[in-house]
């Protein structure tokens, strides 16, 4: 006897909007070194206010200046998700400032400085940069992701105007 067809469960509405959070090497230099892990509480911070959100967070931590570049190219798929770059030791890589111009994503440069610290920063006119969160130390992350968050809704919304950015 035959099976009766299903049909396909139709696309949602919407698709939840990405925040991918990439993280370069905090040394200098050719060999691969990684980042600092994050505090596990500025981690999950950033996990649940995500969730909260509705919106997928991705993280990648890059041993290396190449490793950061193809993550940003492979976050590139979507114009309508943020990146959370946080540069490190490539905030100076020449080959970082020329392939943001040529991406689609709109980002928020992250530093987990101290308040005291003044962190070398991309130029202003590398890409579609939102914003720069530094000076909360890790929290910058926190403050990163309510940053992109707001961009989010007002993208969705077709808003041009964001308060308080």
């Amino acid at each position: 006897m035959p099976r009766p067809c299903l049909h396909p469960t139709p696309a949602p509405a919407h698709r939840p909007q990405s925040v991918f959070l990439l993280r370069g090497p905090d040394l200098p230099g050719n060999a691969p070194h990684m980042p600092a892990p994050l505090p596990a509480a500025v981690l999950q911070s950033v996990v649940s206010r995500a969730l909260e959100a509705d919106t997928t967070l991705a993280l990648r931590d890059c041993r290396s200046e190449q490793e950061l570049i193809e993550a940003l190219c492979v976050a590139d798929h979507d114009p309508a998700d943020v990146v959370l770059l946080a540069p490190g030791a490539c905030v100076s890589s020449e080959r970082l400032r020329r392939l943001l111009p040529r991406l689609r994503n709109a980002y928020v440069e992250v530093h987990d400085t101290a308040a005291d610290t003044n962190p070398a920063q991309l130029p202003e006119n590398a890409g579609h940069r939102i914003a720069v969160a530094h000076g909360c130390g890790a929290q910058s992350y926190v403050l990163a992701l309510e940053v992109a968050l707001e961009h989010l809704a007002c993208s969705e919304a077709g808003e041009r105007v964001h308060v308080g950015t």
